[in-house]
């Protein structure tokens, strides 16, 4: 079987990036510079074959893949198994008011305890690994020998990047998740190869620039 191309990008900025604040699968827009980033993300990858848009069904996901998918003139599909992962509790919250809350739950977490997941609802890494897995598997497996694009979140991409790479979920991170980033991977049946990551060449003018020019 022919490898499958993915480029992988994370989701625009929203304001609750900009102020650090944790949103799991709370559906939040993308803000200004959000929008500003989808637009440049749609342009880069304007001239790449794309045989598929795939999005997270959350907005600020969805909302970034629109200009990717009307360069290609395809449409957006969404899927559930690319949602963030679920923070329970957390959700809203900035990490200081966690660990003012939550001290205990705050180092459990800062610890990357593998099978640790937030209360009242939230995910564990390897209950993230394994969905962001089984969906990355199946979604590359139905287009053998084309490229597709996948919008995601920070902890999808992450947990991505781990998988291909071979890193365990408690590793500690040494690579970077920036909104808007474009990341590429080779998927066969045996697995996930890392190709590129990171590239934010297409954000390096201020959101300010392009109004003005």
């Amino acid at each position: 079987m022919e490898a499958t191309r993915i480029i992988a990008v994370r989701h625009g900025e929203t304001s609750w990036n900009a102020d650090a604040r944790i949103q799991g699968q709370t559906d939040i827009a993308l803000n200004d510079t959000g929008r500003w980033q989808a637009v440049r993300v749609g342009r880069a990858l304007a001239h790449e074959p794309i045989s598929a848009v795939y999005s997270s069904d959350l907005e600020r996901a969805h909302e970034t893949a629109r200009p990717i998918a009307e360069a290609a003139g395809i449409p957006v599909t969404p899927h559930e198994g690319l949602r963030e992962r679920r923070f329970g509790m957390f959700e809203g919250k900035t990490f200081d008011e966690i660990h003012q809350a939550w001290p205990d739950h705050a180092q459990n977490w800062r610890k990357r305890i593998p099978e640790w997941a937030p209360p009242e609802g939230g995910e564990s890494l390897l209950e993230l690994r394994e969905r962001v897995t089984k969906t990355l598997h199946d979604l590359a497996s139905r287009h053998p020998g084309e490229q597709i694009v996948v919008v995601a979140h920070g902890g999808v991409l992450d947990a991505l990047y781990r998988v291909a790479t071979g890193q365990e979920v408690n590793s500690p991170r040494t690579w970077e998740l920036p909104n808007g980033a474009i990341n590429r991977l080779l998927w066969t049946p045996e697995g996930f190869t890392l190709v590129h990551w990171s590239d934010t060449q297409h954000l390096e003018d201020a959101p300010a620039d392009e109004t003005t020019a």
